[in-house]
């Protein structure tokens, strides 16, 4: 299973990262931030990731079109092993996922089967969560000044994703984050 997705658009500006958090913050004034518009260019990441290993590959596009998509998936085809006899992909319901070329595509590769989800079900897609990773790693607390700096930070963040990789697995929590203890609100223990 492979889930297909594309990330964008994405602009060449400053995004915002996590900063140390002062115990007594200074008394004047708010936290402020410079602005930046970022027209400095944009485009598109498409990304294939597999649940079950963690793998994952990102490619950047200068659009989000049907022929950007195409070419996504002939990349996709020659970074799935052959050895693998069904492919069944989950894509959202993008116009430019449904046209002829894409059809053509499926015919030319009958080992792939699109699984579309349903309409307002972002969630059942698991490369939604793995975006959020992505952004945290790439563009979190990064300034940008081309299209090509976001594309480089992407590729590096996919690397570094990969040699750190590990399945995602449906209702289970990060391995970091360790189980809550009941606190006040613990119901009482009978004798």
């Amino acid at each position: 299973m492979i889930c297909l997705d594309e990330m964008g658009p994405v602009s060449a500006k400053s995004y915002p990262g996590r900063g140390l958090v002062r115990s007594h913050p200074p008394p004047t004034g708010r936290a402020r931030q410079e602005i930046d518009y970022g027209r400095r260019g944009k485009g598109s990441i498409f990304g294939a990731f597999c649940p079950a290993t963690g793998a994952a590959v990102t490619r950047p596009y200068p659009g989000r079109g049907t022929g950007h998509w195409v070419a996504f998936l002939n990349e996709v085809e020659h970074w799935i092993p052959e050895g693998i006899e069904r492919v069944y992909a989950i894509a959202d319901n993008l116009s430019s996922h449904r046209t002829t070329d894409g059809l053509l595509f499926m015919l030319a590769h009958p080992r792939w089967e699109m699984v579309f989800q349903p309409k307002y079900a972002a969630y059942l897609n698991l490369i939604e969560p793995w975006w959020k990773i992505l952004r945290s790693l790439a563009l979190a607390g990064q300034r940008f000044e081309g299209w090509e700096d976001v594309a480089n930070a992407v590729a590096q963040a996919t690397v570094y994703w990969n040699a750190h990789r590990h399945p995602f697995r449906w209702g289970h929590r990060r391995r970091h984050r360790p189980r809550r203890q009941p606190g006040i609100a613990r119901p009482p223990i009978a004798a």
